[in-house]
């Protein structure tokens, strides 16, 4: 294991607040919402955030796929704070002040580009028993802009102290040209960049953005939807989700020192890890349906778990192990919340 210091970890994305609730099958029919989704919000889902807070017992979280990842990264890593950094954009507001508070108290070092626009983004939760269906009402986090942000030198440095550096696949929305610049600066430094496929929304309608940042990706994540998503939108010509891992494995690449590494998940069984010539098998974590709260941020505590490994220079199964640790944790509470210390070894 390497030593860790201050802004090893680099992340950028959509910074939203989550607004929670376990809902009735009433109030998805209402919105035309699946159990188990990502969307992004469109004008017919407007009300549905006044309505959830009226109707429901809401819980407010910090979230956001790429900030929850970070966040967790740098809770498994626990010592020095601020190992993980992230850029993304909010509003001036009372959720942005909730948002800068909350990143404090889990210790990542959050440098937000602040503009006054749009509100900070929401993004709505609506859980029926074991699944959760995600609106997300971008606003403020649509507003990114590299050279209002990132192109800043002080910015910059922080992104050159980096050495693993992880974007959701929902950032390829709203700043493509930023993605590619770390995507490059990566690739160019022998660093690792790790994506998220996150939504199969994201593998339909973005799918030219993100095979423009395929060739930059180290470290591919996924789920089982996303990953069928993406084979179906790249003609793979097959369902199989080992075949589809080692077709993703083998997509032209830029950075031939490193092998694609793709990790898929498929919630209770077991994990599927293409490397550039075999593909592993890693059981999950049992565990009583009784005891799962909340399935959000199952997937980002994963991701998560894994970059802690990954920036302590951990062999893969200990990342897959310490992806599957946080995720166990995570979906046995509201929210992508953590108890105070991870109990890991």
């Amino acid at each position: 294991m390497s030593a860790v210091s201050p802004n090893l970890l680099f992340g950028m994305g959509n910074p939203l607040l989550d607004i929670s609730a376990v809902v009735d099958k009433d109030f998805l029919d209402k919105y035309t919402l699946k159990p188990n989704d990502q969307i992004l919000a469109e004008d017919k889902h407007k009300a549905l955030f006044e309505e959830i807070v009226k109707k429901f017992k809401v819980e407010y979280h910090a979230g956001g796929a790429t900030q929850n990842s970070i966040k967790i990264a740098q809770w498994m890593i626990q010592q020095p704070p601020k190992v993980g950094t992230f850029f993304g954009c909010i509003g001036k507001d009372k959720f942005g002040e909730i948002l800068k508070q909350k990143a404090e108290e889990s210790s990542v070092d959050a440098h937000y580009y602040e503009q006054g626009e749009e509100p900070t983004g929401t993004c709505a939760a609506c859980i029926t028993g074991e699944n959760r269906s995600l609106v997300a009402n971008l606003a403020a986090a649509n507003c990114y802009k590299k050279e209002k942000h990132l192109d800043l030198e002080e910015n910059w440095k922080l992104v050159e102290k980096a050495k693993v550096y992880y974007i959701a696949g929902f950032f390829l929305t709203v700043s493509v040209e930023s993605i590619l610049k770390v995507a490059k600066h990566a690739s160019e430094n022998n660093k690792l960049f790790c994506i998220n496929l996150s939504a199969p929304f994201i593998c339909q309608f973005f799918k030219d953005n993100l095979m423009q940042v395929m060739p930059y990706v180290d470290v591919l994540f996924g789920n089982e939807t996303e990953a069928s998503a993406f084979a179906k939108e790249q003609d793979f010509g097959t369902k199989d989700i080992k075949e589809i891992a080692k077709k993703a494995q083998a997509l032209p690449k830029v950075n031939t020192k490193r092998h694609r590494i793709v990790v898929l998940t498929q919630g209770k069984d077991e994990t599927i890890m293409a490397l550039s010539d075999k593909i592993e098998t890693f059981p999950v974590l049992k565990i009583d349906p009784k005891d799962i709260v909340d399935t959000n941020g199952a997937g980002d505590a994963f991701v998560g778990g894994f970059l802690s490994g990954l920036v302590q220079e951990k062999p893969l199964d200990q990342c897959v192990k310490a992806a599957h640790y946080s995720a166990n944790v995570i979906i046995r509470r509201a929210g992508c919340t953590f108890p105070e210390k991870p109990d890991f070894k």
